[in-house]
């Protein structure tokens, strides 16, 4: 394999990666509860289903008619109460009502405290996807090392790896200032 291919077929292992990171981060946003409903707050709850932990999203249709409520629809009938005892336990602080097979979820306004809470859990999840980034870089720079390139080769793939991880940290950082503006709005 030449040089430049090497570098290339690096450099794109690292950003599809980086990228990954990126992905993972706006997952894990999304579950974090703004003043509107939304109902990534709620897919991933885990209820155990006949013994098996289960994400709700697999268990139940879950939408968000009005802005300040979730409906969850369980499929099985049987499964309802323990969907409830679930939303329950959980630390979202949903209080289910339960009509049939439908389960109402009202999303309370978030205190301020509340708020502040979930922006610095927001900004300690965006930290870790920096360091993320941070280490895909560090294992692209040992890549690059161990390709044997020629000095002036190796200095323009290691401009290009920090560039590449710059972008992706502003990346995440921007992430984060979204879902913190989104939790702030009242």
């Amino acid at each position: 394999m030449s040089e430049p291919a090497a570098v290339d077929e690096i450099m794109a292992d690292a950003r599809q990666r980086m990228e990954r990171t990126i992905d993972a981060l706006d997952h894990d946003l999304s579950g974090y509860r703004t003043g509107r409903a939304a109902p990534a707050l709620v897919e991933r709850l885990v209820v155990p289903y006949f013994g098996t932990p289960t994400p709700l999203v697999q268990m139940a249709t879950i939408a968000a008619p009005e802005p300040r409520l979730l409906t969850v629809r369980v499929w099985d009938q049987n499964a309802v109460a323990t969907v409830e005892k679930a939303i329950l336990a959980s630390d979202l602080g949903l209080t289910p009502s339960r009509d049939g097979q439908l389960i109402r979820l009202p999303i309370p306004p978030l205190s301020e405290e509340r708020r502040e809470d979930l922006i610095r859990l927001a900004a300690r999840r965006v930290e870790e996807a920096r360091v993320s980034v941070r280490n895909i870089r560090r294992d692209l720079l040992h890549q690059l090392e161990q390709a044997e390139l020629p000095e002036d080769a190796l200095r323009r793939a290691k401009e290009d790896a920090q560039d590449l991880t710059d972008e992706f940290v502003a990346l995440a950082d921007s992430h984060g200032e979204r879902k913190a503006s989104e939790i702030r709005e009242v």
